[in-house]
């Protein structure tokens, strides 16, 4: 099992958004302090700060991130796991990104509360 862990609550709103596979990365969504771009062959994954995105684009707002203080090494194994089960355990929907030095765990903005009492209570501190 890994030792407890901190977290810090990014100030931002985010939003969740889709696009087609084969579309060019939108200026909008290298805009802000914190974005995520992924593209497989099947979609565009964009995750950035609520208001950048046009209205028309199929998206989901309302999310926000706790960020793992890291970094981390890559052979270390199960750091989320605590932390998502926590959640879990409590009913929370998450979306995840991982970076090279850290992950984040996205929540919604309406769980934001009950997420920060779940992961304390798991061990864990949120800042």
């Amino acid at each position: 099992m890994n030792p407890s862990q901190v977290l810090n609550i990014l100030p931002q709103r985010l939003v969740v958004c889709r696009l087609e596979a084969g579309e060019p990365i939108p200026d909008w969504a290298q805009n802000g302090s914190f974005f995520s771009i992924t593209r497989t062959a099947e979609e565009l994954s964009i995750v950035c700060e609520e208001g950048l995105n046009p209205p028309g684009i199929l998206c989901e707002s309302s999310w926000r991130a706790l960020m793992l203080e890291g970094p981390f090494d890559f052979d270390q194994i199960g750091i989320l796991k605590s932390m998502l089960d926590a959640l879990a355990e409590a009913r929370i929907s998450i979306f995840a990104i991982s970076t090279f030095d850290t992950d984040y765990i996205l929540v919604r903005a309406a769980d934001l509360e009950k997420a920060v009492s779940a992961l304390r209570l798991a061990g864990h501190r949120v800042c």
